[in-house]
């Protein structure tokens, strides 16, 4: 198999995709070129587009109905309205009721609560020590003739009681109820089975504050079945991979669709959600991040110090593969568990592929080994990865205990194990040399390289105006005359010359590489050391609270010190290399979690997991909740965001470690969950934001990285650690008890 260049105009990306030797020399070959809008340009349309499969047809209708459908949808269903909002006041030491139901019981078995007050956000709710206590109650009416027709005590007909569990949310202290912006929960209570009595049903609701609690309710009597619920839910996440699987369209398009169609389903089920809602689900801080830490590394490749650090590592490794890529692993290991491992990636990932294009291997199974070893590292402490930082900020983990020493103490004793095995497993994969390289003469994939270049070239310009598409004529020209000169060494490719071709051209390259000048612009990089320095020192010290400012404040102060530092450098050019397709798959992809969520599917899984757990006889439940924990959140957090599993699952584990008859300890449960959150993350191409961030930068410098391609090498890679974590969980904490 060899690879030939494609271009995806529509996403703004190109790659190198596998063809076969009979390919190399078809017509098939050809691609389109994009159509221009002046007559000129249109006559060098020197490629001829593929006519349309039967399977590209079916495909096309099928995605076409579920556009009508969204559509459809959307213009007969409203956003969810609001009514009845009910303005409580709690006072210390008060139960309040409101009633529901008056002299009669539903005729549902789940009821809807949307609150507003001073709540603490959910990023905050671990730190709470006040809370707002809120569940639904009957109470019977006096009807002397009822306890003869069901044969019931007079007194116990009487008497009060719950019909759901309590609902605890975290508040904030006295001192800022009258001041902090309001938020917003949502929860769907689940009656329990009673009694058709006549009589009331009706809210109850007290606060631990010892000063007046105003709150906003209303509630909704029909809200979303969630058992068909999980069911929509899993088919738009299968559709979803599907569409991600088969590459019918690119990611980011097939991540809109999906959160399309979840809000349709929303609507069809009469819970439309709002544009402040849909809102609320984007992780603002993450795109921030991104966004700015592109712009950074963008500006810093400028300077030329990729090449230079390629050079250097090259040098010291003297040029031996597995030596180089077990250096770059292992420093990508320890800065991302220090670092964010999103914005270790994209400063691994040009110095990576510079150095691969130097030694003429194909950089995608080094980026891979790069992402694994940055989940990994992600692991080791409680700032390397955000799950950790969930589950470090969680009270109950504080009280248990656990803190920065000996999370990094308990997860690094068995990251060793699986540091060892990952490289072993990854050794064993590509045992064969030549998978790390090209199956192409050099001076083919340089040939493609350029194409991609000047491509992506005419494609930024518009023929808008004269000049523009005069240089536009010029661009396509050259794309022309490159393509051209491809097709005829392609047509006089010969296999059995390759291996001294290559061998040649290889010592030609790396004698080059070493000894042409590499002048290093010092004034931009010093500027960038500046920048870079700040926000590397504000990352580790965020966790301090008096340090007022988030990860992504913190990397959007230091892209503006870079552009106030930097005066002289191109806005345009350096926003032309941001990853608009790679931000756009983000936020699609926080709104469809945020859609299933509403669905039922996220708290589904919890609910299925604690009730597994205490099935099981008392003496096997701390294995079983170990080996069920570790298993479902990685499995899970392979396929959906693992923000949001973390934040339900932290509740999950936390509830059966205060459970008096399950006596199980927190930190084995903490542990476990650590290691499936960020374990989980090499599951899959969109398991994590490093490997959608790295597979981004790789696109952009003409790589493709398929999920098929990742999920081949990735998901046995992740069982493998899973096993391997398995392990050492049940032998330091069920076999030594290492539970402090």
């Amino acid at each position: 198999m060899y690879q030939r260049f494609i271009d995806d105009s529509s996403a703004g990306t190109s790659s190198l995709v596998a063809m076969t030797p009979d390919e190399l020399q078809s017509s098939s070959l050809k691609s389109t070129m994009p159509k221009s809008m002046c007559e000129k340009t249109s006559t060098l349309r020197f490629l001829h587009a593929k006519k349309k499969s039967g399977r590209e047809y079916t495909v096309s209708i099928i995605l076409i109905c579920i556009w009508l459908f969204c559509t459809i949808v959307l213009m007969a269903k409203q956003e969810r309205k609001v009514d009845d909002v009910h303005q409580i006041t709690l006072a210390p030491n008060e139960t309040k009721t409101q009633i529901i139901y008056k002299n009669y019981m539903p005729n549902t078995n789940k009821i809807q609560l949307i609150l507003a007050g001073a709540f603490l956000p959910d990023y905050y709710s671990t730190l709470a020590t006040h809370f707002f206590n809120i569940w639904i109650e009957f109470e019977p009416a006096e009807d002397y003739d009822m306890p003869s027709k069901l044969g019931l005590k007079l007194e116990d007909i009487h008497q009060s009681r719950n019909i759901t569990q309590v609902w605890s949310i975290p508040i904030v202290s006295e001192s800022l109820v009258e001041v902090v912006p309001e938020m917003h929960h949502n929860k769907i209570f689940k009656l329990f089975s009673n009694v058709t009595l006549h009589g009331d049903t009706r809210l109850c609701m007290n606060t631990t504050l010892s000063t007046n609690f105003p709150i906003a309710l209303t509630y909704d009597l029909f809200p979303i079945n969630t058992e068909y619920g999980i069911i929509y839910a899993a088919l738009v996440l299968i559709g979803l991979y599907i569409l991600i699987i088969t590459e019918v369209v690119h990611k980011s398009i097939a991540a809109i669709l999906a959160a399309t169609m979840s809000i349709s389903i929303l609507a069809l089920l009469d819970e439309r959600p709002t544009k402040d809602e849909l809102s609320s689900w984007v992780d603002i801080e993450t795109l921030l991040l991104l966004f700015c830490m592109m712009v950074i590394v963008g500006i810093l490749s400028e300077t030329g110090i990729f090449d230079y650090l390629a050079i250097v590592a090259y040098k010291e490794t003297k040029g031996k593969i597995w030596p180089l890529i077990n250096t770059l692993c292992f420093f990508t290991a320890i800065v991302s568990s220090i670092l964010d491992n999103v914005t270790t990636v994209l400063l691994m990932t040009p110095i990576t592929i510079r150095l691969c294009e130097v030694m003429q291997m194909n950089p995608v199974p080094t980026l891979m080994c790069i992402i694994f070893y940055a989940n990994l590292g992600g692991a080791l402490t409680l700032i390397g990865d955000p799950p950790n930082v969930i589950i470090g900020t969680n009270k109950d983990v504080i009280a248990s205990g656990i803190d920065f020493t000996t999370f990094s103490l308990h997860m690094g004793a068995g990251l060793v194990f699986i540091f060892i095995t990952v490289n072993l497993h990854l050794r064993f994969i590509f045992r064969n040399m030549q998978d790390l390289k090209f199956t192409e003469p050099p001076n083919v994939t340089e040939l493609r390289q350029e194409l991609a270049i000047w491509q992506k070239a005419a494609y930024s310009l518009s023929s808008y105006s004269k000049e523009e598409g005069v240089v536009r004529d010029k661009l396509l020209r050259k794309c022309k005359t490159i393509f051209s000169k491809l097709k005829d060494t392609l047509k006089g490719f010969k296999i059995d010359v390759l291996p001294t071709e290559r061998l040649q051209n290889y010592d030609e390259s790396i004698k080059d590489f070493l000894n042409k000048e590499n002048p290093l612009d010092k004034s931009l990089l010093w500027k960038c050391a500046i920048s870079l320095g700040f926000v590397i020192t504000l990352f580790c010290l965020h966790s301090i609270p008096q340090l007022n400012l988030s990860l992504g404040w913190i990397a959007l102060l230091g892209t503006l010190l870079l552009f106030i530092l930097a005066d002289h450098v191109d806005i345009e050019c350096i926003l032309g290399r941001i990853e608009w397709a790679t931000l756009s798959f983000f936020a699609a992809l926080f709104i469809l979690i945020g859609a299933l969520s509403e669905l039922g599917l996220i708290e589904w899984v919890g609910k299925q997991t604690e009730m597994i757990i205490m099935s099981v006889a008392k003496e096997y439940r701390l294995s079983v909740a170990i080996i069920l924990i570790l298993w479902v959140s990685t499995i899970v957090s392979s396929f959906v965001d693992n923000i949001p599993l973390t934040t339900m699952m932290i509740k999950v584990i936390t509830s059966l470690s205060q459970n008096p008859e399950l006596e199980l300890p927190l930190p084995p449960l903490v542990y476990a969950l650590a290691f499936g959150g960020c374990l989980g993350g090499n599951g899959t191409l969109i398991a994590a934001s490093c490997n959608m961030v790295c597979a981004g930068v790789a696109e952009q410098h003409g790589y493709r990285m398929s999920f098929v391609q990742f999920f081949k090498v990735g998901y046995p890679v992740m069982l493998g650690s899973i096993v391997i974590a398995t392990v050492y969980l049940l032998v330091s904490h069920v076999t030594f008890g290492w539970n402090t």
